[in-house]
């Protein structure tokens, strides 16, 4: 197999001949990862269940935790889901790759579309599945919103797509999640969407819709052909805890979950229990978005980026991206990642993804810094 560089290792080698400004600390924005502990309730947790190590997990996980995600989806969503209707994930990242294998396996020619720029581990999967990959190019132009001819659905077997999205910041409405399911149902392809970032929000009238809402808008109530994914890493910066799902479609997930039990990702039972207790309080989330909230704030006040629906990253446009990371990290000991690096045919060229996952004090800094160089 033949995979691409992930793109941190690309940006390694970009700078890997800068010495950077050591007047400055290092601020690294390139990761997607909150810099926030974890919740002491849900380490308390895994402490006290640290004994049920001595047990094998199982594949489908244990029944307290499934029950805590279905009220997760139906707290936040308002979508009733019954336990044939999801399967716990060690994180969105596994199944993310080892789902497509999994639905193109018996395809003579696969075809998977995916949102461009993108998270690379759906490249990674394509590749994985010997597929024809479409992109689906998210373009300042089209307000970076997901859109595909009839001629290409038709072809497809697979459609992955990301919103809120990363790394764009862009949401979609559930009216046009909703013609995406219509499209999905029309053209007989799976859709799925990832939808880790639906929990970084910052305003409940324009907080994001998930697909499941989508299908129950069009009249899907059996959610044919639609699955989504979400996890706690992003929301209760807990990413250490693998804990990531998979919904919609029985069909679909019952054949998977069989694919599954050879692949070897259960989660431990201690790092379950403390998913469950994650998934299941909504007062924590609350409280991480009021710091991203107050980050955008930031960003807003020194850049004059706008605030977007959701997220934690800010999609700015450069004249050139390789030479402003290069630049920015040798001046004022930045680091951001070229938006090159996350898309291909040119998508992502011009542009620099920003993760605002620091704190207050660290993201004024960084950002006036990040001004300073701007203004030259």
């Amino acid at each position: 197999m033949n995979f691409e560089k992930y793109p941190f290792e690309r940006l390694t080698e970009l700078l890997q001949d800068i010495i950077p400004n050591e007047k400055y600390e290092l601020s690294a924005l390139t990761i997607g990862e909150p810099k926030f502990e974890t919740p002491q309730f849900i380490q308390d947790k895994l402490k006290e269940t640290s004994s049920l190590l001595k047990k094998y997990p199982s594949t489908i996980g244990e029944p307290f935790l499934r029950e805590s995600m279905i009220n997760f989806v139906k707290t936040r969503f308002n979508v009733s889901l019954q336990m044939n209707q999801i399967i716990p994930s060690f994180g969105t990242r596994e199944v993310l790759f080892n789902f497509p294998q999994f639905a193109l396996f018996n395809k003579k020619n696969p075809v998977i579309a995916f949102t461009n720029p993108f998270y690379q581990i759906y490249e990674g999967a394509a590749i994985a599945a010997r597929a024809e990959v479409i992109h689906i190019d998210l373009t300042k132009e089209n307000n970076f919103k997901a859109n595909l001819s009839d001629e290409d659905l038709k072809r497809c077997d697979l459609v992955i797509i990301n919103f809120p999205n990363n790394p764009t910041s862009a949401s979609m409405s559930i009216e046009e999640l909703g013609s995406w399911v219509e499209k999905a149902l029309k053209y007989d392809f799976i859709l799925v969407n990832d939808e880790c970032y639906s929990e970084i929000y910052f305003d409940e009238k324009t907080k994001p819709a998930s697909l499941l809402e989508a299908s129950l808008l069009v009249g899907n109530e059996s959610f044919k052909n639609i699955l989504v994914m979400n996890s706690i890493s992003k929301r209760s910066s807990a990413p250490g805890l693998r804990s990531g799902f998979i919904a919609g479609d029985e069909q679909i997930l019952k054949e998977y979950l069989q694919y599954r039990t050879y692949v070897g990702c259960a989660s431990p039972v201690p790092l379950q229990e403390a998913a469950a207790v994650a998934w299941n309080d909504q007062e924590h989330v609350a409280g991480f978005r009021k710091i991203y909230k107050k980050n955008f704030e930031i960003a807003n006040e020194i850049l004059g980026t706008p605030i977007p629906d959701a997220t934690f990253y800010i999609w700015l446009e450069v004249e050139d991206e390789l030479e402003f990371t290069r630049n920015l990290y040798k001046e004022k000991n930045v680091k951001v990642l070229p938006g090159s690096f996350l898309g291909r045919n040119g998508l992502g060229k011009g542009y620099i993804r920003i993760a605002l996952v620091e704190n207050e004090i660290k993201t004024r800094d960084v950002l006036t810094r990040l001004k300073d160089f701007i203004d030259g």
